[in-house]
């Protein structure tokens, strides 16, 4: 019970820069202020930098600190999802991706011996409403190779949260993930070399990404996986779209639809019965 409080505050932190990233993506990439492979690789690599420098570098460089696995992992997430980002619509594009990052994790969660009983399942099909509710007027028919891109990512974000579960010293082992991922993106990067541009802005939005929102978000985030189900895990995500939704409202200075209240309603109650009934959930020894 000591840590609940902290795995709260860490995972409110996480939620805020995930969608904070999606913000910035969406900045960047929808005003074509530059290329959706440049776009991830500086977001790692900056993400990378300022990880290296927090730590000190030579501590977060240790072979038992992460793994080449989780690094290709995180770079089967990365490209595919800023590759998608200019082939789908927001909406569909959401739905996709977190779609596919519940249907991984919660198949990850069975695999571990996790069980969802009746009222959580409740929540979770309640909150996936609230997100589609969302979403619905973004939707549209999506490019075949846009939704194999965003799904392809979903798995991979699912996959590399389920790992981070086990993770020891979140920052060491988001550090060395991240350091190993860049130049497995940075060479997943050149095969979209011919639609290489970059402005100063795009620059800035995939820096402020990588640096902030992103390398320490995921840090946030591997620490607040450790207080977590799989299930949790994988549920809380739902929040993201709302925030991100909520976030770009704000930076618009627009006013607040009735769409976007009645699916916080939805999203958020759905999390909250999922979280709240399910005690029973076996964790993993």
């Amino acid at each position: 019970m000591g840590d609940r409080p902290r795995t709260i505050a860490f995972t409110t932190l996480a939620l805020v820069a995930f969608a904070a990233n999606s913000v910035l993506c969406r900045l960047a990439l929808q005003q074509n202020a530059v290329d959706a492979a440049t776009f991830s690789s500086l977001r790692f690599a900056s993400g990378a930098a300022m990880l290296v420098a927090i730590t000190g570098g030579g501590r977060s460089l240790r072979p038992s600190a992460g793994s080449w696995t989780s690094a290709i992992i995180l770079a089967l997430y990365a490209i595919p999802f800023a590759l998608a980002y200019v082939r789908l619509s927001t909406g569909t594009g959401a739905l996709i991706m977190f779609g596919t990052v519940q249907v991984t994790m919660l198949i990850g969660a069975r695999r571990i011996g996790e069980h969802i009983g009746g009222v959580q399942a409740f929540g979770i099909g309640l909150a996936v409403i609230g997100l589609l509710y969302l979403v619905w007027p973004g939707l549209s028919a999506p490019s075949p190779i846009g939704a194999a891109l965003m799904t392809t990512a979903g798995i991979g974000w699912g996959l590399y949260s389920l790992r981070g579960r086990g993770a020891g010293d979140p920052l060491l082992q988001t550090t060395s993930n991240f350091v190993r991922s860049v130049p497995l993106i940075f060479l997943a990067s050149l095969a979209s070399i011919a639609q290489f541009h970059i402005s100063p802005g795009g620059a800035a939005l995939a820096v402020t990404s990588g640096a902030l929102a992103t390398g320490l978000g995921y840090v946030a985030w591997f620490a607040a996986l450790g207080g977590l189900t799989a299930v949790r895990a994988a549920v809380l995500q739902l929040a993201v779209p709302i925030l991100a939704a909520a976030g770009g409202l704000i930076l618009l200075s627009e006013p607040i639809p009735v769409r976007l209240v009645v699916a916080t309603i939805l999203v958020l109650g759905g999390i909250a019965l999922a979280i709240l009934t399910g005690h029973s959930a076996r964790r993993p020894g």
